[in-house]
């Protein structure tokens, strides 16, 4: 396999009151969040003038966006060139849920790992 994960993009959990859940989570362990989520900023361990950030958000218990999987979450991954890498799954009989999709935020899909969670997958614009 050419390409990989090079990190952690986001964390995703259902919560039943997700502003609740973020005010404790601003009380408790100071994290500043909007309704989209927070961001924490990081750079590049080969490349430090590249700064990057993983999100957290806490999403309402009735959210679809986790779907097919019936899990309560889903963890965003960081790859390098996702069109190769999904090329790549589908030849080893990974099948993407539905169409990849590209906007401002970058390029994203989602698979589901063999314990029946959904993973999503995103490459970042290029600065």
């Amino acid at each position: 396999m050419n390409n990989k994960v090079t990190g952690l993009g986001g964390v995703f959990f259902k919560v039943n009151n997700p502003e609740k859940t973020r005010e404790w989570y601003k009380e408790h362990l100071g994290i500043e969040s909007e309704t989209w989520g927070a961001q924490f900023p990081w750079r590049n361990f080969e490349n430090p003038d590249e700064i990057g950030n993983s999100l957290w958000n806490p999403f309402k218990m009735q959210s679809t966006y986790f779907e097919p999987s019936d899990k309560p979450f889903m963890i965003n991954y960081i790859v390098e060139n996702l069109v190769e890498l999904l090329e790549e799954l589908k030849q080893q009989g990974v099948e993407a849920l539905g169409k990849m999709h590209e906007d401002e935020f970058g390029k994203f899909a989602w698979i589901m790992d063999p314990d029946g969670q959904k993973l999503e997958l995103w490459e970042p614009p290029k600065a």
